[in-house]
């Protein structure tokens, strides 16, 4: 079995060294660039969606830094058991109120205008939940998480494109969870 593991590993460099190869002989281009776009997220069957701007600088080929805001659009609705006869559920409202987060970001740049991405990095969350018809009965609540997360885009003239990408906020702090990010954007490079 150790040697079968072997093999394939070593078929599977093989197959990788003439791509990583070619990406490195390609230069991408350096410097500013911005994303503007929607992100979808799912956190324990609460489904929020926001629109999302990123801003960030990209410093050779295949290393860049990014900061991204993000602000509720979707709200979802959960049942939350009251832990009474009646009503044993009350429906309840969840808004993401704001999100913030900073990336370092890794680039594999496959030609001029593509690139595959990946990021680590470290954000905040903020929720606001409330039950219509229950005067007073709101909660907010805040959220920092260690996020990490795969990616690509697509520059068509060089310098506008489009993104789309993956991330996975792993909440700590008391807060238990995650959530799974799902964003496509516009893309400019500046």
């Amino acid at each position: 079995m150790k040697a079968l593991t072997v093999a394939a590993s070593a078929a599977l460099a093989a197959a990788a060294i003439p791509a990583l190869a070619q990406a490195q002989t390609v230069t991408a281009p350096t410097g500013l660039y911005a994303t503007l776009g929607y992100a979808d997220a799912d956190s324990s069957g609460v489904n929020l969606g926001a629109i999302q701007g990123r801003i960030g600088w990209r410093f050779n080929n295949w290393l860049g830094v990014e900061g991204e805001l993000a602000g509720g659009v979707k709200n979802d609705h959960v049942d939350v058991a009251t832990g009474l006869a009646s009503p044993a559920t009350i429906r309840t409202d969840v808004k993401l109120r704001h999100q913030e987060a900073i990336y370092g970001v890794g680039f594999l740049p496959i030609n001029p205008q593509w690139d595959l991405l990946a990021r680590i990095g470290y954000g905040n969350q903020k929720v606001k939940a409330s039950a219509p018809g229950y005067p007073g009965a709101e909660a907010e609540a805040n959220g920092n998480s260690w996020n990490y997360g795969v990616g690509a885009q697509w520059h068509w003239d060089g310098v506008n494109g489009i993104r789309a990408d993956y991330t996975r906020e792993e909440f700590t702090h008391g807060s238990s969870g995650h959530a799974n990010v799902w964003a496509i954007a516009y893309s400019r490079r500046f």
